[in-house]
């Protein structure tokens, strides 16, 4: 049985938001080949994420012991830790992710919990062998000219290989917000694609 952790982060009402009517998708294609696979939904604006303050820097940076797992930043540090596979559903805003997601990655970047020091310089040390990002976008991001500007998905892909997961796949639905584009199409279309993945997941 493998332990999968699905982070959701987008402010909207539930049944609004595009980018988790894909990640929705995918977590239900993937119950179907993995019934008995435990899945955690931790769904950001839901939890207690704020910014880091001077006064939690010695619980990130100080000695941690049994008791760390209960602390109410340290925890999301040995939850990322302890999962098997990891789904982030992030919608790109402002050519990025929403602040909460680097709030959250703050969080759970803790030496000695997702990754380490060695002499040869930091070593992740997450179990995940897996993730998936999924995002809706505005506008096209895939081409040379504004493929430059997405620096969502690319932060995600560099802390979750920081941590140590080495088969990162994404999805995303792109132009949902040009006019004139068909985005029932394009969100259904990445749908499927999502459902494919998660197949093989």
């Amino acid at each position: 049985m493998s332990k999968v952790l699905y982070v959701k982060a987008n402010i909207k009402p539930e049944g609004q938001s595009r980018t988790f009517r894909v990640s929705d998708s995918f977590i239900e294609e993937y119950k179907k080949n993995n019934p008995n696979d435990e899945i955690t939904v931790l769904d950001l604006y839901n939890e207690k994420i704020d910014f880091l303050r001077l006064d939690d820097l010695q619980s990130v940076f100080g000695e941690k012991t049994e008791e760390s797992k209960n602390h109410p930043i340290l925890k999301y540090a040995y939850q990322m830790a302890e999962a098997d596979k990891i789904v982030i559903a992030a919608p790109m805003w402002n050519l990025g992710v929403p602040a909460i997601v680097k709030a959250y990655f703050d969080y759970t970047s803790v030496t000695g919990i997702t990754f380490k020091y060695t002499a040869n310089g930091p070593v992740g040390i997450c179990k995940a062998t897996k993730a998936i990002i999924v995002s809706g976008r505005g506008g096209d991001y895939t081409n040379p000219v504004t493929s430059q500007f997405e620096m969502g998905e690319r932060y995600l892909r560099t802390i979750l290989g920081f941590f140590g997961v080495k088969d990162i796949k994404s999805v995303a639905a792109e132009n949902l917000d040009v006019q004139g584009m068909d985005v029932e199409a394009i969100v259904n279309k990445a749908i499927e694609e999502a459902k494919e993945i998660a197949k093989e997941f």
